[in-house]
């Protein structure tokens, strides 16, 4: 097991929070992102949550300025258990765990909460949370003590988007963004890089690096004079390279909704199947225009019809409006009060 201490302020309220949720290299670091972001926005209601995290290695880099605990916590329910066992709040973000464990959770917690981002379950009593493009699309069963948080009102950023300056949209695109998230387990981001260079040499490519990428070398290789690669950014690097960039080529996960309140007109790339319902979502609304699989025997011809498509200046400059209309940046917040407006309901149900 692994730990991590910090030295922030004590909660002054003395609420008790636990997360439980998991990421590393093989499956991602989305879930952990996430599960930050709700951390900074309980923190500033001096409600500090303890992380428990099942993964390995590179998870702890992410993790230093936050209390955290690193172990199997689906293997080891029974110290699980125990360990969340009468906690005011609880946040599962998990992609692993069954209904029998939620069951569980929800009887040992005063307040559940269960993030979801494809109706996985049939979730017992809590707050579930699905901020997707598409959640609303999704026959949640009513339920008397259960609450559903849905749609992109509630967004969940991190604290570095919550406020974001305004973009300038260039009359020129000059500036492409290329992220595959924190792994790129397919290697997808230098065949990209090999794309651009051969068909908008002229562009400045700005190529993140992330920390669990396993082709940095390819990468290496294939960086010329007008490329720059951004190694393991963090929020605010990722924020300045977002507003520095005329067009982004990203994979369909959660740095989408980033780049939509940043207003980067976007142009996507599915990674992994899971992703395809959020980048059909942010097409059909008009945000992003979608190349395809990374796998398709089409993609680079797609890739270019897409880029073509969106750099004129019009363009550019109505889909940027489109992603900041759509997520606003307080959805942390939102996400924060409705948890804590059901816990004092808890409390004065006692």
């Amino acid at each position: 097991m692994n730990s991590g201490y910090f030295m922030r302020k004590e909660g002054s309220n003395k609420t008790r929070a636990l997360i439980l949720t998991e990421g590393g290299k093989d499956i991602g670091l989305g879930h952990i992102t996430r599960c930050i972001s709700l951390c900074q926005a309980l923190d500033e209601r001096n409600i500090v949550p303890e992380l428990i995290i099942n993964g390995k290695g590179i998870v702890s880099d992410l993790l230093r300025n936050w209390r955290f605990q690193i172990f199997d916590w689906l293997k080891l329910k029974s110290k699980t258990f125990k360990m969340v066992s009468g906690a005011d709040i609880v946040i599962c973000d998990s992609f692993l765990a069954d209904i029998n464990f939620y069951e569980t959770l929800s009887n040992l917690v005063k307040t559940p909460v269960y993030m979801d981002d494809n109706k996985r379950l049939d979730y017992p009593r809590g707050i579930v949370v699905n901020v997707s493009i598409y959640s609303e699309e999704f026959d949640y069963p009513e339920k008397e003590d259960t609450v559903y948080l849905l749609g992109t009102k509630y967004t969940i950023l991190r604290k570095e988007f919550w406020n974001i300056p305004e973009k300038k949209i260039r009359s020129n695109a000059e500036n492409i963004m290329v992220t595959f998230g924190g792994g790129d387990r397919k290697s997808i981001t230098p065949r990209i890089m090999e794309f651009l260079r051969d068909k908008y040499s002229g562009y400045t490519k700005n190529i993140i690096v992330g920390r669990g990428f396993g082709c940095k070398k390819m990468i290496e290789n294939l960086k010329d004079k007008k490329t720059n690669l951004i190694y393991d950014p963090d929020a605010d690097q990722m924020k300045k390279v977002m507003l520095e960039s005329d067009i982004a080529i990203s994979a369909g996960g959660q740095t989408l909704y980033e780049l939509a309140r940043v207003g980067v007109p976007v142009v996507g790339i599915s990674a992994a199947e899971n992703q395809l319902r959020n980048l059909y979502g942010w097409k059909r609304i008009g945000f992003l225009e979608y190349a395809g699989s990374h796998d398709s025997k089409n993609i680079f011809s797609n890739l270019k019809y897409a880029i073509d498509k969106i750099q004129p200046h019009k363009v550019r400059i109505n889909r940027s409006m489109i992603g900041r209309n759509i997520v606003d940046g307080r959805g942390s917040r939102r996400v924060c009060n409705q948890l804590l407006q059901r816990q004092a309901i808890s409390r004065g149900a006692k």
